[in-house]
């Protein structure tokens, strides 16, 4: 992605974001928006941590430190979006 291109391509996360942030003010039809960081936070945010637990297979300990993240944050974030049982 060129770096003043903040559109992306289809291939790359960015450019999925991009895309579907069109798509949504679009669908809006004029209706105002609304709390639409938090919406794109918790949207990206579960996948993101679902797959990367998948790929460390459920072991926190490793996917907080693929994700950068301190393990508690991590087990904080999981026990909010649901993602532990």
């Amino acid at each position: 992605m060129n770096q003043n291109d903040d559109t992306g391509n289809d291939d790359d996360i960015a450019g999925c974001i991009y895309k579907a942030l069109e798509n949504y003010f679009r669908r809006l039809d004029g209706e105002k928006p609304a709390a639409v960081y938090e919406m794109v936070i918790r949207s990206v945010e579960r996948p993101m941590l679902a797959v990367v637990l998948k790929q460390t297979g459920g072991n926190q300990t490793l996917a907080a430190e693929i994700l950068g993240i301190n393990r508690n944050t991590l087990r904080k974030k999981l026990v909010d979006l649901k993602l532990l049982g």
